[in-house]
C-alpha cells in the first residue's frame, strides 16, 4: 500500500485519482462490455441452458431445420447461419456507460422472440455468465487505481 510522508502528498495523490477517475471508469466499462460481447458471440450456434430469469433455448422446429438445410446451412445451430449475426454484435462505451447489442433486427427477434418463435436470449445470459470475471476485474482495477499502481493492466481471464 502506498505511504505518504505528509498531508500534502496525500492530497496530491487524491488529486491524481480524481483526474484519472473518468478514464478508469471508462476502462472498466469497456472491459466489461468486451467480455459480454465475446460471450454473446460465442453463444450463437449452441443451445443454451436456462440462467437467471432467462429460459433455456428450445429446439429449432423441424420446419426451421428443413428450411436451413434447403438454404445450405447446418440444420441445428440456432442463431448461426453465415456469421452475420455474430458480426453484428458490438459494444459502445461513453461516459462510463456501456451498451452491448446488435444492429441485426433478426438477432433482436431471436433474443426476444416473436409470435412464431420462442425467445432464445443472448445478451442477458451473456452478461450473467460474465459477471464473476467482470467483478474481479473491476475490483482489481479499482484497487490498483486507488493504491497508485498500474491499473491499466487489468485483464479478463477465462477463469471464473
Amino acid at each position: 500500500m502506498k505511504r505518504f510522508n505528509s498531508f500534502g502528498a496525500f492530497a496530491a495523490h487524491l488529486e491524481r485519482l480524481a483526474l484519472a477517475g473518468p478514464e478508469v471508469v471508462h476502462f472498466i466499462a469497456d472491459r466489461a462490455a468486451e467480455d459480454i460481447e465475446k460471450n454473446a458471440k460465442g453463444m450463437l450456434g449452441e443451445y443454451q441452458s436456462a440462467v437467471g430469469q432467462f429460459p433455456a433455448w428450445e429446439e429449432l422446429a423441424e420446419s426451421t431445420q428443413a428450411e436451413r438445410a434447403r438454404l445450405g446451412y447446418s440444420e441445428n445451430d440456432p442463431g448461426f447461419r453465415s456469421g452475420e449475426a455474430q458480426a453484428s454484435i458490438g459494444r459502445h462505451v461513453e461516459h462510463g456507460h456501456a451498451v452491448v447489442g446488435s444492429s441485426d433486427q433478426n438477432l433482436v427477434w431471436f433474443d426476444l422472440g416473436t409470435s412464431k418463435q420462442p425467445p432464445r436470449p443472448v445478451f442477458g445470459p451473456a452478461a450473467i455468465h460474465a459477471t464473476p470475471r467482470i467483478m474481479a476485474m473491476a475490483a482489481w482495477t479499482t484497487f490498483a487505481w486507488v493504491s497508485g499502481r498500474g491499473w491499466r493492466r487489468g485483464r479478463l481471464t477465462s477463469g471464473g
